[in-house]
């Protein structure tokens, strides 16, 4: 008992008489984590306005931040005796790193990877991109991985090596976007009336691009069983919306007055023609 007794007490005036430095520290951990996260907001707040790729913002004040806790904590711990610890820490720096390098591999190459997206800046906020089989709109680019909603609402989180890794493909960087449909008509239309009447039905259609290097192309693409298969190829700008909805409610649209102005004008447009052959036995 007296044992016991004795270990409590040396434990309570151990602590007294660390106390201070542990308030101190406690202390240092508090108003560094909030310089951290004030200067993290600071950064954002002054270099967003200048960069046209807001996402290299929200990285490079992720980055410091975190170098500015990783000190904090450092501070903290030699305040509170752990010097030799930090130490033989900085000591070992080089076989730290190997072995640390080692079991977070995937971890590190994602922060590289992360720091390489934020200044090359393949994408931007909104952007809608296409990595592996995911497709969706970027939301955010952190240390790790970079957040991606799908145009159906779903939150795809992808591992920022793996993006740097894989072809990506961005639909919306330069603001312009191509589309493309099949329409089938008789063999016995006319077929260069039925280009024209094609490609006015397009021009109808506001948001579709007319510009030199953006103009509408109807092509006879295939010759089917029973038609003529015409690929119409035009082009919107992906500027006015990023929108994946947005862009299909124009294709919708197109196809739709195509359509109506091709059988307003007497055009036939055949289904699938199967020929039938009855021998007898």
């Amino acid at each position: 008992m007296n044992k016991l007794m004795d270990v409590f007490s040396d434990f309570y005036n151990d602590f007294t008489n660390k106390l201070p430095i542990i308030l101190i520290a406690l202390a240092v951990f508090t108003i560094g984590f909030l310089i951290a996260g004030g200067l993290k907001k600071l950064i954002q707040k002054k270099i967003k306005p200048r960069l046209k790729n807001t996402l290299s913002a929200d990285f490079i004040s992720q980055v410091i931040s975190f170098i500015i806790k990783l000190i904090v904590i450092i501070v903290v711990l030699n305040l509170l005796g752990f010097k030799n610890f930090t130490s033989q820490i900085l000591a070992g720096a080089g076989i730290l790193t190997f072995v640390i390098g080692f079991a977070f591999k995937d971890i590190g190459e994602n922060f590289l990877a992360g720091i390489l997206l934020a200044f090359k800046s393949p994408f931007r906020l909104k952007d809608l991109i296409e990595s592996g089989s995911v497709l969706g709109y970027v939301q955010e680019l952190n240390l790790r991985e970079t957040l991606v909603k799908t145009p159906d609402g779903k939150d795809v989180f992808i591992p920022n090596g793996q993006i740097l890794k894989n072809p990506l493909i961005n639909y919306t960087l330069d603001g312009f976007l191509r589309y493309e449909f099949i329409i089938g008509l008789d063999y016995n239309s006319n077929l260069a009336n039925g280009i024209k009447i094609i490609s006015d039905s397009i021009l109808e259609i506001n948001e579709v691009l007319n510009t030199k290097n953006k103009k509408t192309t109807v092509l006879i693409d295939e010759l089917t069983a029973s038609t003529v298969n015409f690929k119409i190829l035009f082009w919107i700008d992906t500027f006015q919306s990023t929108s994946k909805t947005y862009h299909n409610s124009i294709r919708s649209s197109i196809i739709d007055k195509v359509v109506q102005n091709l059988l307003k004008n007497g055009f036939y447009l055949p289904s699938t023609i199967v020929e039938i052959k009855k021998y007898k036995a």
